[in-house]
């Protein structure tokens, strides 16, 4: 079943978080997803099409604004924003100044909630196919699947204000009047959801799956346990998530740090959760994307190897300090991959007396051989969030085309595991030491013995740098605020959330008591 055909059986829907944002880069901003809710004239007796609903409730969790990911990840001391252009407030945003009138923090509430909104849509459908359905079982899959899907959303949304609201089904005006649920209490529903769903759901990889390639699994699911009850401190629900994981033999790190977050690490044994996209292997027509030009070198500044490949808008960049820190450390393979170094950043790094000589691989052109020069906005752009032009498909310029967004890795698992441990959770399937040096050993790293909670949080800042603010919200759990004041920020504890979008609280009144 083709998307146009998904698209057929969905329409546009008017739903009260209608979307008012106002930017000098809206002629980009048709990256963002639709709204999307079911019509009444739908066969429910043709038991085929009941994964229909589930397939638009992916359709619409995949189908991401560029400005969701960089608002979650951009607080820590791991990244930094584009030091210049047009949106001020997303800059400041990374040095904790928040303006609740920003478009991009309405933007991230409500189009996260929208597809909240679209998971219930699909869950709601799904059961009305499985009154007529030969398999209804098959039914219960596919609303567990949406209840992960859901559950992501909420994950990052909870993250990032704290007490948010818990939709109970499609109707978005349903929740006027109802009030937020603390992020504790948020995290716990998650938990519990995830128990609900995990039976139905299938017992293999993602990259196994025939119907949905990529699609959740029962291992999605655990992961997303891990990750709810590592923002509990419920360690022990961390090591019995990652354990079952880990004891599955269904995943592995990969071989190629460099090429896992490239084209051939599409659908990798690593990778738990990844949103897809594709240019279906043709020059032009059709295809699905995330506008990863947001993290790319600014085009005119950027040399690649193909003629033609684009470049990118310069808004992101790995932090001095980690770069540092990463150097400090011995590292290369994770390094070469996290960072496109430009001439003026390998300059600014060298100006630290002992940082004076750096590793002749240091280089402004990449082991691809795009070459990357000095651009206004940055001094180096995000290795994780680049694609080589010579993996493109000839006739696809833009910066990242083709390439699918990784959301949970296996690595992350075994951290958490490993955490969980250092923390006085108990496991019979690795130990902290196995699961810190499986990582390490990837990087090129030496074994540890005797791993301590500190060393296993140096490991996910080195391993997890620049991906879904992982960094800072470890630091936010641990109570660690001088780790995110650096490089002239100053982190208090009253600037662990955002404050709640303007345009929502006008919406929505009972947020008013509990904006910050």
């Amino acid at each position: 079943m083709t998307m146009k055909t998904i698209y057929k059986f969905i329409i546009v829907a008017n739903v009260i978080f209608a979307l008012v944002m106002v930017s000098s880069c809206s002629d980009k901003l048709d990256e963002l997803p639709l709204n999307t809710s079911f019509t009444e004239d739908v066969d429910y007796t043709i038991s085929e099409n009941m994964i229909l609903p589930l397939k638009g409730a992916y359709e619409a969790v995949y189908t991401r604004g560029w400005e969701e990911f960089p608002l979650i990840s951009v607080r820590g001391d791991d990244v930094n924003h584009g030091g210049l252009g047009d949106q001020q407030d997303y800059a400041e945003t990374d040095k904790y100044n928040y303006n609740k009138d920003f478009w991009m923090y309405n933007s991230l509430w409500q189009v996260s909630y929208n597809d909240i909104f679209m998971c219930h849509s699909a869950m709601e459908q799904i059961e009305k196919y499985q009154e007529f359905a030969s398999n209804p079982a098959l039914g219960d899959q596919y609303i567990a699947e949406a209840k992960v899907l859901r559950a992501f959303l909420l994950f990052q949304v909870t993250r990032v204000w704290g007490d948010v609201f818990i939709p109970t089904n499609s109707v978005p005006t349903d929740l006027v009047g109802v009030m937020p649920t603390t992020k504790d209490e948020m995290m716990q529903h998650l938990s519990d959801q995830m128990d609900e769903a995990i039976p139905y759901l299938l017992d293999i990889h993602p990259n196994k799956r025939s119907d949905i390639r990529g699609g959740v699994t029962k291992y999605t699911a655990l992961a997303i346990q891990a990750l709810a009850n590592l923002e509990l401190k419920n360690y022990q629900g961390v090591a019995d998530a990652t354990s079952e994981i880990i004891n599955s033999g269904e995943f592995k790190l990969s071989g190629d740090f460099y090429n896992l977050f490239k084209i051939p690490g599409k659908l990798d044994d690593e990778n738990i959760f990844e949103y897809q996209y594709s240019d279906f292997g043709q020059a032009s027509g059709d295809r699905t994307s995330y506008l990863f030009a947001f993290f790319g070198p600014q085009g005119a500044f950027y040399n690649p190897k193909v003629e033609g490949a684009g470049g990118g808008w310069g808004f992101y960049e790995p932090s001095i300090k980690w770069i540092k820190f990463m150097l400090d450390r011995g590292e290369t393979t994770r390094l070469q991959t996290s960072v496109l170094f430009t001439p003026r950043g390998i300059a600014e790094i060298q100006k630290d007396a002992a940082y004076a000589t750096l590793p002749e691989w240091i280089s402004n052109v990449t082991p691809s051989g795009d070459e990357v020069l000095d651009y206004p906005r940055a001094m180096f752009s995000s290795g994780k969030h680049y694609l080589p032009s010579d993996q493109l498909i000839p006739g696809r310029n833009d910066y990242g085309s083709n390439n699918n967004f990784r959301c949970i890795r296996y690595a992350e698992v075994l951290l958490m595991h490993a955490e969980a441990l250092t923390r006085g959770a108990s496991s019979s399937v690795m130990t902290a030491d196995e699961a810190v040096n499986e990582v390490r050993g990837r990087a090129g790293l030496t074994d540890l013995s005797g791993v301590t909670s500190e060393q296993v949080m140096d490991e996910k800042f080195a391993e997890l740098a620049m991906e879904w603010g992982t960094r800072f919200y470890d630091m936010v759990r641990l109570g660690n605020y001088a780790e995110l004041s650096y490089e002239g920020r100053t982190f208090t504890e009253d600037k662990i959330y955002l404050p709640y979008p303007q345009n929502q609280v006008d919406q929505l009144p009972v947020l008013k008591d509990y904006q910050r």
